[in-house]
């Protein structure tokens, strides 16, 4: 009796001592755009915004949602004499990503090229379409698909994605003899530049834009 209250007691204090030397379990904190409901659910200097994790606005300089990442060009394009970078990425998409709008005509006749890729189709310059850098296209993965776009002057439009804005290839009929896309263009149809407020004559505007 006496070897089985020492063993008994012995077995109690080994769970005790494994209690309290096991590690506490680990929460996965949220990286941008995942959910929260404390600054401590959020990874690094991301804070809660309205239940998602994202950059805090008080700290100057520090944008880890909203651009960043590393894309290079892997080589040159001449075409009408003039130097054009090819790429084959884009920056990383994220909640709010930096981009340079440009306008297209996606219209037959129009000076965009070809028919987009995604459906073969030329849209009228009235509807709400755009075209992605290379990197942003992902190989067709975002045909057919909405995004939101957001204006320097706070004003967004929901467009659908209908073609790619060719960052590696240019300089010929499909691609109306024009050198290579930016790694970070969302070309928009003159519908999307008059629902943000902007004049196309302006060329190029500076947006961000996410997944709708």
């Amino acid at each position: 009796m006496e070897n089985l209250a020492l063993f008994i007691s012995i077995s109690f204090m080994f769970n005790i001592m494994m209690i309290i030397i096991s590690p506490f379990p680990s929460f996965a904190a949220s990286t941008c755009g995942g959910p929260c409901q404390t600054a401590d659910d959020c990874n690094g200097q991301l804070i809660c915004i309205k239940g998602k994790c994202n950059d805090n606005p008080d700290n100057d300089g520090t944008h880890n949602c909203t651009g960043g990442g590393s894309c290079k060009p892997f080589g040159t394009l001449i075409c009408n004499g003039k130097s054009y970078p090819k790429y084959n990425c884009s920056p990383p998409v994220t909640i709010s990503t930096r981009a340079v709008l440009r306008n297209n005509d996606f219209s037959e006749g129009g000076i965009g090229g070809g028919p987009p890729s995604c459906d073969k189709n030329y849209h009228d310059n009235k509807e709400l379409v755009v075209a992605l850098s290379t990197g942003w296209f992902d190989r067709g993965s975002r045909c057919g698909k909405m995004i939101r776009i957001t204006a320097s002057n706070g004003r967004s439009v929901l467009a659908k994605v209908v073609d790619e804005c060719d960052s590696r290839r240019g300089c010929d009929a499909a691609h109306a003899y024009l050198g290579t896309c930016g790694h970070n263009v969302v070309n928009g149809s003159d519908g999307v530049w008059r629902a943000l407020g902007l004049n196309t004559d302006d060329e190029r505007a500076d947006v961000t834009w996410s997944m709708a």
